[in-house]
């Protein structure tokens, strides 16, 4: 450890605003734990840790949370797809089957867009759910 701790040292010698990348990628390129990344701050720039380690963790609640964002907005179009086919499959074949609602609900994204092509021009329920 004491070779990597020199070499940032050194890196950071002539542009000490370089912190941040140079541990960013230590995390991202060596999955340096917090103990040890704050163990190399602390040896190289302990002035610096409070604010290095505070960065770090609104960069990884940022990331989270577009993580998250972005997972409940795929969700949010998929129920929605998968609501417009099952009012067009209800409105153009009737009775439905017991379960259609709960079929269609469980299909990926990519089979409900299939279906929902299909039910254009299907004659019947079964040509729409065909594989």
């Amino acid at each position: 450890m004491a070779i990597i701790e020199r070499l940032i040292a050194a890196l950071l010698e002539g542009a000490p605003e370089d912190l941040y990348p140079i541990a960013f990628y230590l995390v991202r390129a060596y999955g340096y734990d917090k103990e040890t990344l704050q163990r190399i701050l602390r040896a190289v720039r302990p002035e610096e840790i409070d604010t290095t380690m505070s960065q770090f963790a609104q960069d990884i609640e940022r990331t989270v949370r577009q993580k998250a964002l972005r997972k409940g907005e795929t969700r949010g179009e998929a129920r929605g797809e998968a609501k417009l086919l099952f009012r067009q499959i209800s409105r153009r074949f009737q009775p439905l089957p017991d379960g259609t609602i709960e079929w269609i609900y469980a299909a990926d994204p990519n089979t409900i867009e299939i279906w929902a092509d299909r039910v254009l021009d299907a004659k019947s329920l079964e040509e729409v759910f065909r594989d």
